[in-house]
């Protein structure tokens, strides 16, 4: 995979956007947090595919971290991001429809969102896993809605310059 200038730089603004609209725009607690922080990464996705996807919500997250910390950092949630990232590209890079948006979104959100970060924050904490995981169930749940509502939205608005961007490229 080769990433060029122009996406480098397009990278590069998503990246800032995502630490934005995580670290500025979104409703925070220590275990919940709701927000629009995955619509860079989802366009990315879209763009390039999965590996720029995932470079892009992992660096994203690691410099909002250091940059604008809300608790400690954690690299484990840097994975869960990059492995987010990737699903995203894995289902949204060549065909948007909408089972395959669901199954990115639910993959992300009930295994990665769910499972695995409520692990990362009981690991973090040293909570109970089972006193978080039903206080999360519901940001899951909610994000889920929002994310695929969301994302049929960015379809909709990127159709025709997904559609130009396959002519030029």
């Amino acid at each position: 995979m080769k990433i060029n200038t122009r996406q480098l730089v397009i990278m590069g603004v998503m990246i800032a956007m995502e630490i934005v609209l995580s670290r500025f725009l979104s409703i925070n607690a220590w275990n919940v947090k709701i927000g629009f922080s995955f619509v860079p990464v989802v366009i990315t996705a879209m763009l390039y595919g999965a590996v720029p996807a995932g470079i892009v919500a992992a660096a994203a997250d690691f410099l909002g971290a250091v940059l604008f910390p809300i608790g400690a950092y954690f690299p484990g949630f840097t994975l869960t991001a990059f492995l987010t990232g990737m699903v995203f590209g894995f289902f949204l890079h060549k065909q948007r429809t909408l089972p395959r948006i669901a199954g990115a979104v639910l993959i992300n959100q009930m295994i990665f969102g769910l499972f695995l970060n409520t692990f990362w924050i009981s690991v973090l904490y040293g909570s109970d896993f089972r006193a978080i995981f039903a206080v999360r169930a519901m940001q899951a749940l909610i994000l889920t809605i929002v994310q695929i509502a969301g994302i049929l939205l960015i379809r909709q608005a990127m159709q025709g310059f997904l559609v130009r961007k396959a002519y030029v490229l």
